[in-house]
């Protein structure tokens, strides 16, 4: 048995301990995971593996999580506007995560996917076309008639349904409804154009009809997304197209959603892409 210590040892030992610990005032707030800056035209690594969520440091220390070696942190709780940082493959026309718009053309100009499946009709990558067979069941399961318009074209093929719009409405307006050969996401097979087979698809009235809201809000379970929202011709550099998706993989396009980013440039970490950069002068 341990001895007793003495009555005025306790009492001063309790006197020098009182009140040294911090009040509630004087203790530091826990500061919130930081949050990584995202994306745009038709973006993730192939494999878009979750990443898990960034640790909490301890009060008063100043630290930051530090994400995988090429993999984007994950992004916080829904409509936190947190959304992941560049990720590899932006630049490569064979991933998942490629962004092709005004700004970022195909290379090579030409490039054409090793690897193509048809779809009641319509051409998409292996990836994109077991995903739009899942939705279009969805979609008919629910009772809404969704049916594919368009999928991959080629370079050649975009050739002509550019030089069609020119010629229609002239090369100012047509650069605001289709891409300039090169630039369009459809030649890389993960871009899809869907209707209702009716009088308004692929026209303005679209996003007005009971399949342009249903396709908004579950094309992302199925790795969509719709890639030129309303509202966001600044940075897309196209008008609203809520008929036109582009596939992404599930992960990554609920990320996307999740992230509130309000585009695909946003959320990959991008600036906008509103036009074309100016052409080279001749000899320079």
């Amino acid at each position: 048995m341990r001895p007793s210590r003495p009555r005025a040892l306790l009492l001063a030992t309790a006197l020098l301990t009182a009140g040294c610990g911090p009040s509630p005032g004087d203790v530091a707030p826990v500061p919130s995971a930081p949050a990584t800056a995202p994306s745009a035209t038709t973006t993730a690594p192939v494999p878009s593996a979750p990443v898990s969520s960034a640790p909490v440091p301890s009060a008063g220390v100043s630290s930051a999580p530090v994400p995988s070696a090429g993999v984007p942190s994950a992004p916080g709780a829904p409509g936190a506007g947190d959304a992941p940082g560049p990720a590899p493959g932006l630049d490569d026309p064979a991933s998942l995560a490629v962004v092709v718009n005004k700004r970022r053309p195909l290379v090579p100009a030409g490039w054409a996917p090793a690897e193509l499946e048809t779809v009641e009709g319509r051409r998409l990558r292996p990836e994109a076309a077991g995903a739009a067979r899942e939705l279009l069941a969805a979609a008919r399961t629910d009772g809404v008639g969704v049916v594919l318009l368009s999928g991959y074209r080629s370079y050649d093929e975009q050739v002509t349904t550019y030089a069609g719009w020119v010629a229609q409405q002239g090369q100012e307006a047509a650069d605001t409804v289709s891409a300039r050969p090169g630039h369009s996401e459809h030649q890389t097979g993960l871009a899809v154009d869907v209707g209702e087979d009716g009088p308004c698809d692929l026209r303005a009235c679209f996003a007005g009809t009971a399949t342009a809201a249903w396709v908004a809000e579950h094309a992302p379970e199925h790795g969509f997304v719709v890639r030129y929202p309303p509202g966001q011709e600044p940075t897309t550099g196209y008008a609203h197209e809520p008929w036109h998706l582009r596939y992404l993989g599930p992960e990554r396009a609920q990320e996307l959603v999740r992230s509130g980013a309000a585009t695909l440039e946003e959320f990959s970490g991008l600036g906008p892409a509103p036009d074309y950069a100016p052409e080279p002068a001749p000899g320079g």
